[in-house]
C-alpha cells in the first residue's frame, strides 16, 4: 500500500511538531505549514491525500483554505477547533470537512480519526462534474453551464453554486450559506444571501420566478435541487 501524504496547518509549532512525529510513526508521510497561506500553497504542491487543519490560523483563517481546497478537491479534511468554537465548527463541516477534533486532543485519537476517515474515504469518488437537469457544474474548472451554453457567473454566485451542488437536498440557513461563502459576518446581514440567490437564478433558472434548482424553505433558508430518486 503507497504511503499516504497528511498535510498538517498549525500554527501553534510544537503541537504540529508532535502531531507530525506521531502520524510519521504511524506510517504516514506529514508535512507541515504554520500559516494558511503556507497551508494552502503546501496542498496545491503536495495534493496530500488528508489535511489536518487548524480553524484559528494567523492571515488567512481556517475556514478560507477549507473554502479553497472545497473548490476544486475532495482531499479529506479534518478540523482542529477549541472547544469554543462552536460556530466555525459548523461552518467547516457544513462546508465540507470530514470531521473534528477538539482542543486539547490526544494523539493517540488524533490518529484514529485520520485512520477512520481514510478508511471511509477510500475509493470513494465524488465527481469534479455534477449535472442536475439541463445544468452543470465543472468544479476543477469552475465553470457552469445551462443546456451546455457557458453561464457568466460571478465568483461569489459559483461558490454559492458550487456548495448547492455539493449538498442536493439539504436545507441551509441565510447564516450558513453566507460563511461558506466566507463573507464577513459582523459587516454583512443574512438577507444579503437572498441578494446573492436572486442574481444566480435569473442566470440558471428557466423561470426564475418558478425556480427548479434553488428552492425556497420558508422560514428557514434554501436548498438545492436534490438528485433523480432522493
Amino acid at each position: 500500500m503507497d504511503m499516504k501524504t497528511v498535510l498538517v496547518v498549525e500554527d501553534e509549532r510544537e503541537i504540529a511538531r508532535m502531531v507530525q512525529t506521531y502520524l510519521m510513526r504511524e506510517g504516514y508521510r506529514v508535512e507541515v505549514a504554520f500559516t494558511g497561506e503556507e497551508g494552502w500553497t503546501l496542498f496545491k504542491n503536495l495534493q496530500p491525500d488528508l489535511v489536518v487543519l487548524d480553524l484559528m490560523l494567523p492571515g488567512m483563517h481556517g475556514l478560507e483554505v477549507a473554502r479553497r481546497i472545497r473548490q476544486g478537491a475532495t482531499t479529506p479534511i479534518i478540523m482542529l477547533t477549541a472547544r469554543t468554537e462552536e460556530a466555525d465548527r459548523v461552518a467547516g463541516l457544513e462546508m465540507g470537512a470530514d470531521d473534528y477534533v477538539t482542543k486539547p486532543f490526544s494523539l493517540r485519537e488524533l490518529a484514529a480519526r485520520v485512520r477512520a476517515v481514510l478508511r471511509r474515504t477510500e475509493g470513494a469518488t465524488v465527481p469534479e462534474v455534477i449535472r442536475v437537469g439541463n445544468l452543470t457544474v465543472d468544479l476543477a474548472a469552475r465553470e457552469a453551464r445551462l443546456g451546455g451554453a457557458l453561464l457568466d457567473l460571478t465568483p461569489t454566485e459559483f461558490d454559492l453554486l458550487a456548495f448547492f451542488a455539493r449538498h442536493p437536498g439539504r436545507v441551509f440557513t441565510r447564516r450558513e450559506l453566507l460563511e461558506a461563502l466566507q463573507e464577513r459576518t459582523y459587516a454583512t446581514l443574512p438577507r444579503t444571501v437572498d441578494s446573492h440567490v436572486k442574481n444566480l437564478r435569473h442566470k440558471i433558472e428557466p423561470d426564475p420566478e418558478d425556480p427548479i434548482y434553488i428552492l425556497t424553505v420558508h422560514g428557514v433558508g434554501y436548498k438545492f435541487r436534490p438528485a433523480e430518486g432522493e
